[in-house]
């Protein structure tokens, strides 16, 4: 039996209802967080719920809960589902009212769900590597904000599964941007360089975590735009995500990348992610 978060309340994911007139389910206007489980531990749980507040903040709504309140919630979840490795989905709407393109006038509880899903990690593709398709980034400009909006993203995805591909690069012109769900870094001469954590992007939990790994362990790296033409250079290029860590990309399109395997500065931040998820969340058997 699996249970679920309804408006704070825990029930069985059957019995799981949510409004026709919810506005995330109409309008996609909400914002959502994924947190990783390790050994039934959360990973990273305060950035995850300090950003859903961030993004909450950015499109004018209001989450109803603190973070210290919503990780009791979440921990009571994972023991209700005895989640030992996985994620946690949540999400936050504006709530229910009557369809209409603005804001509702009159004050309104917003909507919360939360699941979990059991998902091991995905060690064969972060051992060997992924491929991946480059695509135009067509989405808004509020990248910054983990928003329910995700057409453009799952668009990119899609055409990237369908060419036998892991993750799709987006770029703006010649800039990289970020892939379909994650982020995008390649390392040069040593270096890793990652987009800034501008609009165009959003500022990854996991990117936060390797920059801090890079800076505590003395690789050099640069939150710097780069463009096409260093990514078709690069010596190595991976993807970070919470449901993909950090992940080798060892072709795009039809190019290997490097000598089309996992670089040893890729390696060597999978070595410490590890490490600081067990220090988190205690060893991984």
């Amino acid at each position: 039996m699996e249970y679920v978060i309804v408006n704070g309340e825990f029930v069985e994911r059957s019995q799981a209802k949510v409004d026709i007139e919810d506005r995330g389910f109409q309008f996609g206007d909400g914002v959502y967080e994924v947190i990783r489980v390790y050994n039934g531990k959360m990973f990273t749980a305060d950035e995850h719920l300090e950003r859903l507040h961030v993004s909450g903040e950015k499109i004018g709504l209001k989450i109803p809960y603190s973070v210290e309140e919503l990780k009791v919630q979440l921990a009571e979840l994972i023991i209700k589902n005895d989640l030992k490795l996985g994620t946690i989905y949540m999400q936050f709407t504006r709530g229910v009212s009557p369809r209409n393109h603005p804001f509702p006038a009159e004050t309104i509880v917003p909507g919360f769900t939360a699941n979990i899903k059991h998902v091991g990690r995905p060690s064969e593709n972060m051992d060997n590597g992924v491929k991946a398709l480059l695509k135009e980034d067509v989405r808004w400009l509020l990248c910054d904000v983990k928003s329910l909006n995700l057409l453009g993203n799952l668009l990119a995805k899609q055409e990237a599964v369908a060419a036998g591909c892991f993750e799709a690069i987006q770029h703006r012109g010649e800039t990289v941007t970020e892939g379909s769900a994650s982020n995008i870094s390649i390392v040069k001469d040593g270096k890793v360089f990652t987009h800034p954590a501008t609009n165009l992007i959003l500022n990854g939990i996991t990117r936060r975590v390797f920059l801090d790994l890079c800076e505590r362990n003395q690789i050099p790296f640069a939150e710097e735009a780069f463009t096409l033409t260093d990514l078709s250079e690069a010596d190595e290029v991976f993807l970070s995500s919470t449901t993909a860590e950090i992940m080798p990309i060892i072709q795009i399109n039809d190019k290997p990348v490097g000598a089309g395997a996992p670089g040893p500065v890729t390696k060597k931040l999978q070595e410490l992610f590890q490490q600081e998820i067990e220090e988190q969340c205690g060893k991984i058997m």
